[in-house]
């Protein structure tokens, strides 16, 4: 989507790493018009699949989530990381490995709130090597859910993660797809 390369062609930084400081819009400031445009784009690539709950993990994907759920008119669920003493709730946890901060931790959700008659649009700020995806998959697999798909804010095309998931028979869709990106070379999107 234009719209999101010029965002990001304009605005953000590529540091050493691999790494896309996008805070501008996306990872500590937001910019609600911008994600409501994605919000609009991914009802708009997903509407014929009966969308009726939007599932990321915290924190980044939260925003971009709320707005995309406008769209469909339907609920946000969020991949906790921690969960506080006060939940006695049934969870459904997997573990999931962050690339950007080179750990692995648990994420889970209430087995309240997702189930067999859920139909899940996954949706994140990122995707790189595809592991939050398949996290908020499984979890949508341990609670019999069904995913329609996957939509990403940014996807860096050349580390496979996106080709991994569609790979799986999931549909992913991603505003701005970049080929390749350096502090040297800026950015170049496919």
């Amino acid at each position: 989507m234009k719209l999101f390369e010029d965002a990001i062609r304009n605005n953000c930084k590529v540091l050493p790493g691999d790494v896309l400081k996008i805070d501008h819009f996306l990872n500590h400031q937001l910019d609600v018009n911008l994600l409501s445009a994605g919000g609009e784009e991914f009802s708009r690539l997903f509407a014929d699949k009966g969308v009726n709950k939007i599932l990321t993990v915290e924190s980044s994907g939260i925003g971009v989530a709320c707005l995309t759920a406008i769209h469909f008119g339907c609920p946000v669920l969020y991949a906790k990381k921690v969960f506080g003493k006060n939940s006695d709730d049934a969870l459904y946890t997997v573990k999931c490995f962050s690339y950007t901060k080179g750990i692995e931790y648990d994420i889970s959700v209430s087995a309240k709130y997702l189930g067999p008659d859920d139909r899940v649009l996954i949706i994140d700020d990122f995707l790189a090597g595809g592991n939050a995806l398949k996290a908020l998959i499984a979890l949508c697999d341990k609670a019999g859910a069904t995913v329609v798909g996957c939509g990403t804010v940014v996807e860096k095309a050349y580390q496979g993660g996106g080709d991994a998931v569609r790979a799986m028979g999931y549909q992913v869709e991603s505003l701005a797809k970049i080929a390749s990106m350096s502090p040297e070379e800026g950015i170049s999107f496919c």
